[in-house]
């Protein structure tokens, strides 16, 4: 059983204020600053410190954090173990152009297994991996962003991403110049979700920005996006699976461009959740 000063570590890990990790944890402020000290006593490092006003973690801080959620973690699917439930609890996570397009068929599918309790919570890259952290989730299905050192991650597969507009627009089914698409109203997902993140890491890597477009929408519905576009208001970029379930919008790509990312299984380190994973997919 994790000792419970730990538990006031990673509070303050997710708030990185001792006033509003108190609050949470109706403590008293000096109780939280003594309950890591304590751990800096006892593992003989520095967790935190200021720079300025802000606060700060501490390389050793971060290692401890990693190790910490994912004890939490095993000790909290321990205890589910121990309490000899009929059906094993999965949680999982996907993005919604994963969940949404691309596992409907295989989570329909897996629902018919009658010793599984299952859940989904479909949400953006971000959001997801801050439920993964505070244990809301056993793994995620993101086509986004993660630290690689701080997660663990397994393959499901790798997908073009491909510009989409309405039958009627000059772009359909075309290749064409990357620098063509700024004269272009363009459609796109909120901050923090995978699908944004990599189209404006496509556009700085070859030094453009949302700036450079003649206007820019942020939408966080995928099915909105694609109405507008079939409506031939603007264009936007997608996965090929979201592209293709709907039939009244064409694909183009971008000369001398291929895209190609990967949807990953996004997890915590030291658990046992790849085994979770291999009993539906």
């Amino acid at each position: 059983m994790l000792d419970h000063r730990i538990y006031t570590f990673l509070t303050l890990c997710d708030t990185m204020n001792y006033r509003i990790t108190a609050e949470k944890l109706n403590m008293t402020q000096p109780a939280v600053t003594q309950h890591i000290k304590f751990l800096e006593n006892e593992f003989g490092c520095s967790l935190f410190s200021y720079n300025g006003k802000k606060l700060i973690k501490t390389k050793q801080a971060d290692i401890l954090e990693t190790y910490a959620r994912s004890a939490s973690y095993n000790e909290k699917r321990l205890r589910e173990q121990l309490s000899f439930k009929e059906q094993k609890i999965i949680r999982m996570g996907a993005t919604k152009t994963i969940g949404d397009f691309v596992l409907k068929e295989k989570i329909s599918e897996f629902l018919k297994n009658e010793n599984f309790s299952f859940s989904l919570i479909v949400d953006n890259t971000e959001n997801l991996l801050k439920k993964i952290d505070a244990n809301e989730i056993d793994f995620a299905v993101v086509e986004g962003f993660f630290d690689k050192k701080k997660y663990f991650s397994k393959l499901l597969r790798t997908e073009n991403f491909v510009g989409i507009c309405s039958k009627y627009h000059p772009f359909a089914n075309k290749s064409i110049p990357l620098s063509d698409i700024f004269s272009e109203m363009i459609f796109i997902r909120e901050k923090g979700s995978g699908t944004r993140a990599i189209f404006e890491q496509i556009l700085s890597e070859h030094n453009f920005s949302l700036d450079q477009f003649y206007k820019q929408c942020c939408m966080n519905s995928f099915e909105l996006i694609k109405h507008c576009v079939k409506e031939n208001v603007g264009i936007s970029f997608v996965y090929e699976s979201v592209a293709k379930s709907c039939e009244d919008i064409s694909i183009f790509t971008i000369k001398d461009i291929p895209i190609k990312r990967d949807f990953n299984f996004v997890f915590l380190k030291d658990t046992k959740t790849e085994e979770l994973i291999s009993e539906i997919f």
